[in-house]
């Protein structure tokens, strides 16, 4: 089978490391835009809904990344300073990790205007009280959770096999620190 040869694929990543808020937790769908994915990707943007809002990914004003890419929030949006972190510095971070991924060779060249992404975003609401905020680590991230989130998707990772030998090695973070009694 080759790699544009599919339905739909769906990937996440957590890429965190840098300043409080700023880790990001991308999760992807990619699907062609002629089946059921296109249907998806239709209705979101047309359903817009008070603070969560969908917004393509651009590269900045009139400038619209390929694939399409369509940006929903996880976290509902309730103040501007956020939504100008949201839709500005975490928008610009997606849409060159979109065009990281094609350049990259995950998302085939070829099949660009015929796939389309929808990425889940989590933005930490605590950016809006950060006043000392390093947009540029906030875009570093976002970008590079968004080309691993991509890449796990096409490549179709972890596999069963891994997950299959790995299941009793690992315990969910916020599982263990409840055992923990945290």
């Amino acid at each position: 089978m080759k790699k544009q040869d599919f339905v739909m694929k769906v990937g996440e990543s957590l890429v965190a490391g840098g300043p409080p808020g700023t880790a990001a937790e991308p999760e992807v769908v990619i699907g062609k835009l002629d089946g059921p994915f296109g249907t998806a990707f239709a209705n979101l943007i047309g359903n817009q809904i008070k603070g969560h809002t969908k917004v393509l990914a651009i590269m900045n004003t009139d400038v619209m990344v390929r694939p399409p890419t369509l940006m929903v929030s996880k976290v509902t949006v309730k103040d501007d300073r956020y939504t100008n972190i949201l839709m500005g510095t975490v928008q610009g971070a997606i849409a060159n990790g979109v065009l990281d991924s094609v350049r990259e060779g995950y998302i085939p060249k070829d099949i660009v205007n015929e796939v389309g992404i929808i990425v889940s975003v989590w933005l930490n609401p605590s950016v809006s009280d950060d006043k000392n905020l390093d947009h540029q680590i906030l875009f570093d991230i976002h970008r590079k959770a968004t080309t691993n989130a991509i890449q796990k998707a096409m490549n179709d990772e972890p596999s069963i096999d891994w997950l299959l030998e790995n299941q009793d090695k690992i315990i969910h973070k916020y599982f263990e620190k409840a055992l923990k009694g945290e």
